[in-house]
């Protein structure tokens, strides 16, 4: 019988990818980290031609049973890579050398996925999760989703702005706060800086927050943030466990599986008649903070699950 072990991508300096890896080890099992923060320089990884062929520092992984993707640190600018000296020193060789790693990382995850090892998120997915793209899915699909307009002109913007009347913008990619729409941002001088970059505009949604888990197909907890901010991350009172209705807890669980995902933290918002919609999906969602703040368990479910595929295998 093959090894088939669960592999953990991501850096053990992250308190969730160390979470997961002690959540694993104390159901009994003992999982490879494949650390990409330490690679290439201090993670010696050998590919070969066979698709089984991936050995980690002298460890021949073969067909892992399961894979958690925290993150793979694949360019200068992710989150938790200090390349900043080296950027400074010369940008354009430490985007290639980036690039390179990046390259061999992703192909060992493809390899895996292709091999059929349950991952919790694929890098196949990872399209899916490009957010334009993302709500356009889910549409289709039928499900509840803001009217919302990614841009760079103007004209289409104010247009936008006139037919819905309360707006929010934030970052096409994310990282910045959400704020809403004020009439000096419909000025020339604003909406000249979308030369710079699009920018995405959404109806605002004055309902509540909440945060949905969803792990292989089922609801493990929906949270209500409560918070008199427009994004939650600016002003965040408490955290309060609540019961989804069966119709959207069914929508959220369904999103999933459109998208791909077989662990998520996804962001629903109500809009003023009360109807969640939704707003993203997370591949890789925090849950450290969100466990301590409302008194569930998420990581132990999402454990679980990691440790039921290598039981599956017969290890």
């Amino acid at each position: 019988m093959p090894d088939s072990p669960i592999v953990i991508v991501g850096s053990l300096s992250d308190p969730h990818a160390a979470a997961v890896f002690e959540g694993v080890r104390a159901r009994g099992c003992e999982p490879v980290v494949l650390d990409a923060q330490r690679f290439p320089e201090d993670l010696p990884i050998a590919l070969g031609e066979a698709p089984e062929d991936v050995v980690i520092e002298g460890r021949r992984v073969g067909r892992p049973a399961a894979v958690y993707v925290r993150s793979l640190y694949q360019n200068p600018a992710a989150y938790g890579v200090d390349a900043d000296e080296a950027m400074k020193e010369d940008w354009r060789r430490t985007t290639l050398a980036f690039r390179e790693r990046a390259t061999l990382l992703s192909a060992i995850l493809l390899r895996w996925e292709a091999q059929g090892a349950a991952f919790y998120n694929p890098s196949s997915s990872g399209h899916n999760i490009t957010k334009p793209y993302q709500l356009a899915l889910l549409q289709a699909a039928g499900l509840p989703v803001p009217a919302t307009l990614w841009s760079n002109d103007p004209a289409a913007v104010r247009r936008f702005c006139d037919v819905q009347g309360a707006v929010v913008y934030k970052p096409v990619a994310g990282g910045a706060a959400t704020r809403k729409v004020e009439a000096r941002d419909l000025g020339d001088e604003r909406l000249d800086k979308l030369r710079a970059a699009p920018v995405c505009f959404q109806e605002l949604l004055p309902g509540d927050d909440v945060r949905v888990y969803v792990i292989d197909g089922r609801v493990v907890c929906a949270l209500r943030i409560v918070t008199d901010a427009i994004d939650f991350r600016q002003h965040e009172q408490r955290i309060d466990p609540i019961a989804l209705d069966d119709a959207v807890a069914r929508e959220c669980v369904r999103a999933a599986e459109i998208i791909g995902l077989r662990y998520t933290g996804m962001d629903i918002k109500a809009d003023r008649h009360g109807r969640y919609k939704i707003l993203e999906l997370n591949p890789s969602a925090m849950f450290l903070g969100f466990e301590a703040r409302a008194g569930v368990d998420i990581g132990g479910p999402l454990c679980d699950a990691l440790v039921a595929h290598r039981a599956q295998r017969g290890a």
